[in-house]
């Protein structure tokens, strides 16, 4: 009996240095990880850094969760626009993602509010010798989501590019074309350039349509063909009433104009297509004829005839 407790004493005691030699062991590595190195005016420790990554994606994941979170929400508004819900909820994301950003360097660098300061001064160093672009087509994106100039889900035309708003970046504009391409347009462009918004403001738009025909054509039927051409073609309104003018005396043609108006402004390219055909129809119906180039040919000193072909001969005059 007294060798049985002799050895649960002997037994409890390195278990009890061994114990103390793990917490050794446990408290020298939380040390090391704990440790914070200084470098420049900012302290990093591993532990830091951890909590630092950790703090970011998760307020990388909160920000979208919560964006859309509060998109879903207003979406059952009908009241409310949808451009507006789409600025909400991209303003939530970069906000919540800049606290996060902050707190992060914050735990990860013990950076206080002069070493940020010191950081903006150094990215403002760094715009100036060629990140000014970047930083302009950022500015331009608070200033599409704050100003709303266009919306997702507007029609717009940029340069040569027609397409529907797909969404509003950071620093671009996704624009999808009819051939659904995604066209990829810096933010800046759309604030300094021209931007044709078909959605913007009035649903209604006013499209023209030029013609031309021969200077010999009647000026009364061709506008009241032109006039007929427009009825009965889709998505054109009665009011206001179609219209057409004549504008000017070309150089071989009549020029006139055809106005409609429409309140599906996307379908405008449909809508000009369609009356095309039907002018081209009623002109061809009624004898009426499109303007051709016409040129004046002067020979001096010598003449011309047509050959058995129909081409033209000339020659010069003989000499006296």
């Amino acid at each position: 009996m007294h060798l049985v407790k002799v050895t649960f004493i002997f037994i409890n005691s390195l278990a009890l240095v061994s114990w103390h030699e793990a917490w050794d062991v446990i408290k020298r590595i939380g040390g090391y990880l704990n440790h914070k190195q200084p470098i420049g005016s900012i302290e990093i420790s591993v532990t830091g850094l951890a909590e630092g990554t950790l703090i970011f994606v998760a307020a990388l994941l909160a920000s979208r969760g919560l964006s859309k979170l509060i998109e879903r929400r207003i979406a059952k508004r009908q009241y409310i626009d949808p451009g507006i819900r789409y600025t909400v909820a991209r303003l939530t994301h970069y906000f919540v993602l800049a606290l996060g950003i902050l707190l992060a360097l914050k735990l990860g660098f013990s950076v206080d509010l002069t070493s940020i300061a010191v950081l903006f001064t150094a990215l403002s160093v760094g715009i100036g010798f060629g990140l000014q672009y970047i930083a302009s087509d950022i500015a331009s994106g608070f200033i599409l989501l704050f100003e709303r100039p266009i919306r997702v889900g507007d029609r717009v035309t940029i340069g040569t590019d027609e397409g529907d708003i797909h969404s509003i970046n950071l620093r671009t504009t996704v624009v999808m074309t009819n051939d659904r391409i995604a066209v990829i347009v810096p933010n800046s462009r759309l604030v300094r350039d021209r931007v044709i918004n078909w959605s913007y403001g009035d649903p209604r738009a006013r499209i023209a349509i030029p013609i031309a025909v021969a200077p010999d054509a009647d000026v009364d039927q061709v506008t009241s063909t032109l006039l007929q051409a427009v009825a009965g073609v889709d998505d054109i309104l009665l009011q206001p009433p179609p219209k057409v003018q004549f504008l000017k005396f070309g150089d071989s043609s009549l020029d006139f104009r055809l106005l409609v108006w429409t309140s599906k402004p996307r379908a405008h390219a449909q809508i000009k297509s369609d009356v095309n055909y039907r002018i081209e129809k009623l002109f061809r119906e009624a004898g009426i004829e499109l303007a051709s180039p016409q040129f004046d040919i002067r020979l001096r000193g010598g003449s011309f005839s047509l050959g058995p072909d129909g081409e033209l001969l000339a020659k010069e005059s003989e000499s006296e």
